[in-house]
């Protein structure tokens, strides 16, 4: 039980990785890995915040939105999967909400560094890929939670790697023409197709 949880987090870190496998959170991803220092930040406040709606989006599809889950109220015919996307994204918008007073309270110059990306982690199309790929897949609470957890840690990494490479580009002589996001889109499929190399991988 235990190598299923370890390969399907290695399986959401590498395998099938939220951004350089879906696309999905690209325009963050693109405007703050600029920087390191802000990259690892965001990182971990996208990891926190998937790790933390993924178990809850889990239990309120389970228990309130899909058909049949107020069965434990006995009201077994009412199905409110209709308002999927939009508590799916009121639980993303609260828990990011959360992490930005924590990290304006101890960290103001990082929170000045992520400035209007943090807030906007709220309509990060990763995070609710995330949520309606558990609720597709049917995973289970545990499995959400590690899917979750792998899928931040995946961006987390993903971000970082771009960050780290685009430091180096400082010192690069890069054509005047792919200066900026030119250059920086053609290290992001490069990036990518790196980790195709992980889809040969059976888990």
């Amino acid at each position: 039980m235990f190598e299923h949880y370890i390969s399907l987090a290695i399986k959401a870190i590498f395998v099938e990785n939220i951004i350089l496998g879906f696309f999905l959170g690209i325009c963050p991803f693109l405007a703050i890995s600029k920087k390191v220092t802000s990259s690892i930040g965001m990182g971990l406040a996208v990891t926190f915040v998937m790790t933390t709606t993924s178990p809850i989006n889990w239990v309120v599809n389970n228990y309130l939105l899909k058909e049949g889950a107020l069965s434990w109220l006995g009201y077994p015919e009412i199905d409110l999967s209709y308002l999927n996307y939009i508590i799916f994204i009121a639980v993303i918008a609260a828990t990011v909400q959360l992490i930005e007073m924590v990290i304006d309270r101890f960290s103001p110059t990082l929170h000045q560094q992520l400035g209007i990306f943090l807030p906007l982690i709220a309509v990060n199309c990763a995070i609710l890929g995330v949520t309606l790929f558990l609720v597709e897949r049917d995973y289970t609470l545990t499995e959400s939670t590690v899917f979750g957890f792998g899928s931040g840690l995946g961006w987390f990494l993903a971000i970082t790697s771009m960050a780290a490479i685009r430091h180096k580009l400082r010192y690069s002589n890069v054509p005047i023409g792919l200066r900026g996001l030119g250059i920086t889109m053609i290290l992001t499929g490069l990036l990518s197709m790196s980790f195709m190399a992980f889809s040969g991988i059976n888990l």
